[in-house]
């Protein structure tokens, strides 16, 4: 990639109910990003409060004393915990040195998606989603009809290859995408 092309993340959703392969398809993507010569980030959201930190850690200890962020880093990795919320849009930002940037989850915001089916109660999901790019869908709903969208592509749900591909090959829009 150039210069130029390096400055802005590619940004990709990967959406779907619970259960239904996102994390097993983004932890698959990221070794063909990788292999491809690209930084990977990802961002998870989480419907529940979730723990990274754990009790009696010194940076336990700080949070619990009443500091709103800590970090801590050593010679192979950084961490920063943060005492509010953050937009996907700021989380992003703060991952623009990365050459993509993959979300999991977060249905509602306005970044393209990869929509994962895996049963006849996920469909409506391509009626709610906006900005849907690629489907991957699993065996069991093969041959069931879904609603046709225009210039969206299809993928098996196992068929990361070919998603990383889609990825790499369409990398420009990911990273220009106006929202």
């Amino acid at each position: 990639m150039t210069k130029k092309e390096s400055s802005r993340p590619a940004v990709c959703q990967i959406v779907g109910y619970k259960n239904s392969g996102k994390t097993t398809l983004l932890c698959e993507l990221i070794p063909l990003l990788r292999k491809k010569g690209c930084t990977v980030a990802v961002i998870k959201h989480d419907g529940h409060d979730f723990e990274m930190d754990h009790e009696g850690t010194d940076t336990w200890k700080q949070r619990q004393a009443g500091a709103a962020a800590v970090a801590i880093t050593s010679a192979a990795r950084t961490s920063v915990i943060q005492e509010r919320t953050s937009s996907l849009s700021e989380l992003i930002e703060a991952f623009a040195g990365y050459d993509y940037v993959l979300v999991e989850g977060f249905k509602q915001e306005p970044y393209p998606k990869i929509v994962l089916i895996r049963r006849k109660e996920d469909i409506p999901l391509l009626g709610e989603a906006s900005n849907i790019v690629a489907t991957a869908v699993w065996d069991s709903i093969q041959g069931m009809e879904l609603p046709e969208i225009p210039g969206i592509h299809q993928f098996a749900v196992n068929d990361s290859l070919e998603i990383a591909n889609f990825l790499w090959q369409q990398r420009s829009y990911f990273q220009n995408f106006n929202i």
